[in-house]
């Protein structure tokens, strides 16, 4: 996720202020920062791909005249880390200039339109359409005000934006639409930012932007419009209490616990994949003879979930591989008819890379998605699409998981509609679901968080926990029983619950408990009886239901809800953030530190 920074101070020395305040926002993550400034009618920039020390040793980003300037830390979502392709975007004559966080989908329309006007683009970057866009409404007479608003209105998709141009050198125009923005209210100066860090140590009160909110900051005043109907309104000014360390994680104890409440906003995102890559991903699936999914982890459970997404939706077979054994198991299966989808958020999985590698020397097409642009596995991949995450602090993987599944749905629903294997109906139908699932992962964070603790700490001592579910709620057992080992060290089991009476039953007794994922799916009569099963030898019962199921409510001792009604296809996406959070406050209640499980990376980048 971006990081943004805009000052209008009252004295010289806003580059300073911009560099510093970037430095804050380092735990977001990047690949590339740059900053922008305005001096004696003109726009002077400085960026580069790289650290913010490394890019500050080369060019000393301190070094920029004026008072008025803009600031970014970039992760790429299009166009490769590079300095071309870092933030600040200009327009063709160098009198304006943008930072942006998010994503504009309908980029590439704009971009073609653009060029046909006569503008001419740097980069590879979807941002570079909004300074053209601002640019093009000046020409036709709009004043720099009308002409931002006038932009923003065409933009689809998400963004935080700040402008500058030399045209009105003495404010800032920002603006956000889903992705975060905060104003920073200062007695000499004013601020805008992607979050309260990156102003903490410049004062304590800010104004939260909401969602439609254009504002124009300049050195002694600041205005808030709403961008439908252009009035003015209010917002409060809050006096932030938190430390440095406690604004990185917005308020939250823990990065994880702060991931686990953005899968909301990275859901929305990963809704917007490029639509051209998706579409040639899913044609070299059509065509392809026989589809292995490899992976490692977590990743590599959202592939066992996503083999029943392409059965189910599309009827292909495809066979989800752990990456450290996918030469020995398939790798003399593999050949010029076999295409590999490898999923990994870091690209640069060390098993995975391995497994690619394996498969491109038998002549496979290799398939990749990832959340990080420039990684090793975009490098290699015939085709790639990013699940658009943004940076995950934490170790243990939340956000980046339902991003995965989410896109991985998608794909198997472009292949579906290749092979006619759906109806009109049946896609209108999905489509509607799949843009609800941020909605739903949203409420049933909302709903289930205190419920958890209590349930956490009656649960606490148990000997240890099985994860039970049927079909693709197997991978949903399978990635609640990783969480809770990984982050809280509890010994834990997870298996489809059809498996249980071919010997782990044995193990129940009045000690363990069992936890059912229990969507309302065909398997729905089986898992019940299994649920039977298991309290008939005195195990304690937690199954995640949909919201109103009464009658797997009376056979269980506690429950968690679904808030939402989610098809069989997409169910781990939902049902999955219940089993986060059970994990993260087990491993609180236990004393541990979430973000930091022992003896664990967040990316293995060694066999």
């Amino acid at each position: 996720m971006c990081g943004i920074f805009g000052c209008v101070s009252k004295a010289d020395g806003a580059a300073k202020i911009i560099h510093e305040s970037l430095k804050r926002l380092e735990y977001r993550g990047y690949d590339s920062v740059g900053e922008a400034t305005i001096f004696d009618g003109r726009i002077h920039v400085k960026k580069d791909q790289g650290k913010i020390d490394e890019v500050h040793k080369v060019h000393n980003l301190d070094d920029l005249p004026g008072s008025v300037g803009i600031g970014h830390t970039r992760w790429a979502t299009h166009g490769a880390p590079s300095r071309v392709n870092a933030h600040p975007h200009l327009d063709c004559e160098d009198k304006i200039a943008v930072v942006h966080n998010g994503i504009i989908e309908n980029f590439s329309e704009l971009k073609a339109e653009l060029e046909g006007l006569g503008h001419i683009f740097k980069s590879k970057t979807d941002t570079e359409v909004i300074p053209h866009l601002i640019e093009e409404n000046i020409k036709r007479g709009s004043s720099f005000i009308e002409a931002v608003r006038e932009a923003l209105k065409r933009l689809e998709g998400s963004y935080a934006v700040a402008i500058i141009t030399s045209l009105e050198p003495d404010k800032i125009v920002c603006a956000r639409k889903e992705s975060p923005l905060i104003l920073g209210v200062g007695e000499k100066a004013l601020y805008c930012a992607s979050d309260i860090p990156a102003f903490l140590p410049l004062t304590n009160k800010a104004v939260i932007l909401e969602e439609g909110d254009v504002a124009i900051l300049q050195h002694d005043r600041y205005e808030i419009r709403r961008l439908e109907d252009w009035k003015q309104i209010a917002r409060e000014i809050q006096v932030i209490a938190w430390t440095p360390e406690m604004a990185e994680k917005q308020g939250y104890p823990h990065f994880m616990l702060k991931e686990i409440h953005e899968q909301p906003l990275s859901l929305r995102n990963a809704l917007r994949p490029q639509e051209l890559y998706m579409d040639l991903m899913a044609t070299f699936l059509d065509r392809a003879k026989n589809v292995f999914l490899v992976a490692c982890g977590t990743s590599y459970h959202a592939c066992l979930a996503a083999s029943y997404m392409f059965s189910k939706l599309a009827y292909l077979p495809t066979y989800p591989i752990i990456a450290s054994e996918f030469a020995e198991h398939v790798g003399m299966a593999v050949n010029i008819d076999s295409t590999i989808l490898a999923v990994s958020q870091s690209g640069e999985t060390a098993d995975t890379l391995a497994a690619v590698e394996h498969a491109r020397n038998r002549a496979a097409t290799v398939l990749g998605l990832t959340n990080v642009v420039g990684s090793t596995l975009t490098r290699v991949s015939r085709v790639y699409v990013l699940q658009q995450s943004g940076p995950e602090i934490g170790v243990a993987a939340t956000k980046t998981f339902t991003a995965q599944l989410l896109v991985l749905a998608q794909l198997a629903l472009r292949v579906a509609k290749l092979r006619g294997k759906v109806s009109h109906q049946e896609v209108k139908a999905i489509e509607k679901k799949l843009k609800e699932i941020p909605d739903v992962v949203e409420r049933t964070i909302k709903v289930n968080e205190e419920k958890i603790r209590q349930i956490v700490r009656k649960y606490k001592d148990s000997r240890f926990f099985v994860f039970l579910g049927r079909g693709i709620s197997t991978a949903t057992s399978l990635e609640g029983r990783l969480k809770l080992m990984e982050i809280a060290y509890v010994p834990a089991f997870a298996f489809p619950a059809g498996e249980s009476k071919h010997g782990p039953i044995s193990l129940i007794e009045p000690s363990v408990t069992v936890i059912f994922i229990c969507p309302r799916d065909r398997t729905r009569k089986t898992i019940i009886g299994n649920i039977m099963e298991m309290k008939a030898r005195g195990a304690s019962i937690i199954s995640v239901i949909e919201e109103g199921d009464e009658e797997i409510k009376q056979l269980s001792d506690d429950y968690l809800e679904v808030l939402g009604e989610v098809p069989e296809v997409l169910s781990p996406i939902a049902f999955v953030v219940p089993l986060q959070l059970f994990a993260y406050y087990m491993a609180v209640e236990k004393g541990y530190n979430p973000d930091m499980p022992r003896n664990l990376a967040k990316s293995v980048t060694v066999k």
